[in-house]
């Protein structure tokens, strides 16, 4: 890792010395709760991922033997229920460690969104598919309804005898998951370690062993994050222990006003991004602060840039990227603050997830935040289910009618602000590229940061930051005219419904905690649909 702080060096050193003067790097190597509040609970069983580049160890050889006994059995696809922590370790995993010819294609549904469960009907083919319903606490709704309707659709091929053995569960012991699995004769139930937090389980079984299935060398990639746990645990000195001097950057340069934390990724590894996003996010983003994570944001003119970033440059050796390069010396001569981060290969980014998690608990002690706990994404949950007992109640969808233009919204724009845009539409590289232009020429006029993510994906990671963050937000929600439905067998409602009912949930409460926001329809962006 290669530091280049200019101004902020000195700022950076007195925070590492401060946090070797009070042990914190220690303390959160023996589980101490008071490195960030008084109170244990809600931290104190918390801090297993710690241990999961040892502990997982003990499970790659059941997990590898599994993933090679679904291949013998004949299945051809797996699909990915799960929301936030429970699906995006699997879903960066796939895209960078899992090898394109492996017999087993992994796809990953995080979307309620009608027309994202139609295309995933339509790409596999159920009698030869194993299902994996993921959540920690078994309880989520997403994955939950999702299971409903592929069941259905799986005891239409094979019988509901067999149906059973075409799916399994990751979530904690003794959860309604749990119990709904072995009632309803799933083939395997996977239990990882129950004081492991959802964002913070990506070198668990939430993301090793969909990356098993893919065909990712899950060995390998223990093997990298015990590396990087022994040197985040073995320096004495903060400033040469690889997670501790970036957290202290964060936590330091966010303090000084540069809270967008600005990552640029090599090609092979641009799926990191999405999986920082939730950790940094959900785990800072509460009590009025925040670290912004700004992932997968066009390059332009460093003049666009406002002094409110540090920008951190994941690269792999030899990507010969000239242009990105050029602008990360561009950036450093211009005085901000950068951290360039070089992988061998993308198996590094095995001790990436923990080095980015040990990081950001050492810049939550910074910022004097709570980094385990996320009270608003329950309140999101709660939120949902409100606005479905008004649907089913008045047997129509509220409505979700523009509330202004982005024109409107970037006229509130102040310096230190970003745009958050919150689409509410079905993944597809189109949309990429159309907000990709969007992001760009904010950026170009406004000289803001801009952040990009799918509902209701975000509810489950920075819809925290959204709305407990400071309020530097300006929320830009797009939603769909999408006509396609789809029924949920056992359920007062469609997914075309619960959609609905996420979108208009999450605009209300932005609006209810005074943040500013707008919905538009994504007819009026150029490129959607």
């Amino acid at each position: 890792m290669t530091v280049h702080l200019g101004a902020y060096g000195k700022v950076v050193s007195k925070t590492l010395r401060r946090l070797d003067a009070e042990r914190v790097v220690p303390r959160i190597w023996d589980h101490d709760h008071t490195v960030w509040r008084p109170d244990p609970d809600g931290i104190i069983d918390r801090l297993g991922w710690l241990d999961l580049p040892s502990t997982m160890r003990e499970e790659e050889s059941a997990i590898t033997a599994f993933a090679e006994e679904m291949r013998r059995a004949g299945f051809r696809y797996v699909v990915l229920f799960g929301m936030g922590g429970s699906s995006l370790a699997a879903e960066v995993l796939r895209q960078t460690c899992a090898p394109s010819d492996h017999p087993l294609k992994l796809i990953v549904l995080d979307s309620t969104i009608p027309r994202a469960v139609r295309e995933t009907e339509a790409a596999i083919d159920p009698a030869h598919t194993l299902f994996i319903v993921s959540s920690k606490s078994g309880t989520t709704i997403e994955p939950n309804v999702l299971y409903r309707h592929f069941r259905q659709l799986v005891d239409g091929e094979v019988g509901k005898e067999r149906a059973g053995d075409r799916f399994v569960a990751i979530t904690d012991s003794g959860t309604p998951l749990e119990r709904l699995a072995q009632h309803e004769g799933f083939r395997r139930v996977f239990t990882p370690p129950s004081d492991v937090g959802g964002r913070y389980s990506a070198l668990s079984h939430f993301g090793l062993l969909p990356a098993a299935l893919a065909g990712a060398d899950i060995r390998s990639l223990l093997d990298r994050s015990a590396s990087m746990a022994s040197r985040c645990i073995t320096e004495s000195l903060a400033k040469e222990n690889p997670g501790a001097l970036l957290g202290a950057a964060m936590g330091a340069l966010t303090r000084e006003g540069r809270d967008k934390l600005t990552l640029i990724a090599s090609p092979p590894v641009a799926a990191f991004g999405m999986w920082v996003d939730q950790l940094i996010a959900e785990s800072t983003g509460k009590d009025g602060m925040g670290i912004v994570p700004i992932v997968n944001e066009p390059l332009t003119a460093t003049e666009n840039y406002g002094d409110d970033r540090l920008f951190v440059y994941l690269r792999v050796e030899g990507d010969g990227d000239k242009e990105v390069n050029e602008a990360m010396n561009d950036l450093r001569d211009h005085g901000h603050p950068v951290i360039v981060i070089t992988l061998g290969d993308s198996q590094d980014l095995g001790g990436e997830f923990f080095r980015w998690e040990f990081a950001t608990a050492v810049a939550s002690s910074i910022l004097s935040v709570h980094p385990f706990d996320q009270p608003n994404v329950q309140a999101s949950k709660e939120q949902t289910l409100e606005v479905l007992d008004e649907i089913e109640s008045a047997d129509e969808l509220p409505k979700t009618d523009p509330t202004g233009s982005i024109e409107d919204l970037l006229r509130q724009a102040r310096t230190g602000d970003y745009l958050a845009i919150m689409v509410y539409v079905r993944p597809t590289p189109a949309t990429e590229r159309a907000l990709a232009d969007l992001r760009r020429d904010v950026m170009e006029r406004y000289k803001i940061a801009t952040t990009f993510g799918y509902g209701p994906r975000l509810l489950h990671s920075t819809g925290q930051l959204h709305k407990r963050g400071p309020n530097t937000g300006l929320s830009l929600q797009i939603v769909s005219d999408d006509h396609v439905d789809v029924s949920i067998p056992g359920r007062g409602y469609s997914f075309g419904a619960l959609a609905t009912a996420q979108a208009v949930g999450d605009f209300r409460t932005l609006q209810r905690l005074g943040r500013r926001v707008i919905r538009v329809n994504a007819k009026s962006i150029a490129g959607l649909d």
